[in-house]
């Protein structure tokens, strides 16, 4: 059974050799998958966005894929993620379990080959409850 892609801008489409119909994926499901997929993982805070998404998940409209960026091209996709860690947990280490998660993810979830999985940490969180 082999895959064939085709970008289409804000989607991308499987052909499989078996064709019964057409599967085509938003670049925006990819970001969900990987923002979950981040924020799984034991240090991470949560994940940061821009002003747009600040608001907005102020308001109550949270986007699961805030702090995300997704560049899908061809059969490969690029991630670019902004968190937030908890304090006390080690940068790089934290930051090697998000790129094997989400490359994992998005790999088994889409079929699509995980080219790079680029984290910026935006932040450090405090538990004010200590």
């Amino acid at each position: 059974m082999t895959k064939e892609f085709e970008d289409k801008g804000t989607s991308y489409t499987i052909h499989e050799s078996v064709n019964i119909g057409e599967v085509r994926v938003a670049d925006e499901v990819v970001a969900i998958i990987a923002g979950l997929a981040a924020t799984e993982v034991d240090g991470v805070s949560s994940m940061a966005g821009n002003i747009t998404n600040e608001i907005v998940s102020r308001l109550g409209m949270k986007s699961l894929s805030k702090g995300v960026k997704v560049f899908v091209s061809e059969s490969s996709v690029s991630v670019d993620l902004t968190l937030h860690l908890k304090y006390g947990y080690g940068i790089p280490d934290v930051c090697a379990k998000v790129q094997d998660r989400v490359k994992s993810a998005i790999e088994t979830m889409t079929g699509l080959d995980v080219t790079d999985v680029n984290v910026r940490i935006a932040g450090v969180d405090i538990d004010k409850n200590d």
